[in-house]
């Protein structure tokens, strides 16, 4: 079953397409054929959440928001065509010329940080000095006061 999902699954990697004339961002989702859904009946079994940004910089890049895959479809290859499709993105069409793909990984999460390094990517806290920062609530209203 595990090999028939995996080359199956392939077949259903793609993006959302949103209704929006300018959507604030983009999705691709998986999908796994009807013989392979959830006990609960879901075929769609992950989604990679990114937007288009740029940095003054490197140019043109691709923040990916988020990555999922239900715990019971990882470690079948899912998580690898999803971070693929984002950074095929980043190479043609609204993004094409872009030299970076950032995220953010939460630092409890050690199964994810696994999975992006043995991907080629690395942790820039440290090497770049980059810190993720982040302004909300009262203070964000108190921010956007002239």
């Amino acid at each position: 079953m595990v090999q028939a999902m995996a080359s199956d699954f392939k077949k259903h990697i793609h993006p959302y397409i949103s209704h929006m004339s300018n959507p604030i961002y983009h999705a691709i989702v998986a999908e796994v054929s009807d013989q392979h859904r959830t006990k609960d009946g879901h075929t769609t079994v992950g989604y990679a959440l990114y937007i288009h940004s740029y940095r003054s910089f490197m140019g043109r890049a691709v923040y990916m928001d988020d990555l999922y895959v239900m715990p019971e479809f990882r470690g079948k290859g899912i998580g690898k065509a999803l971070i693929s499709k984002v950074a095929q993105v980043s190479d043609k069409g609204e993004t094409a010329g872009c030299n970076q793909l950032h995220f953010t990984v939460l630092d409890w999460n050690k199964s994810s940080m696994d999975f992006y390094h043995s991907q080629g990517c690395f942790d820039i806290t440290a090497t770049k000095g980059d810190h993720c920062m982040r302004c909300e609530g009262e203070a964000l209203e108190h921010l956007a006061q002239p």
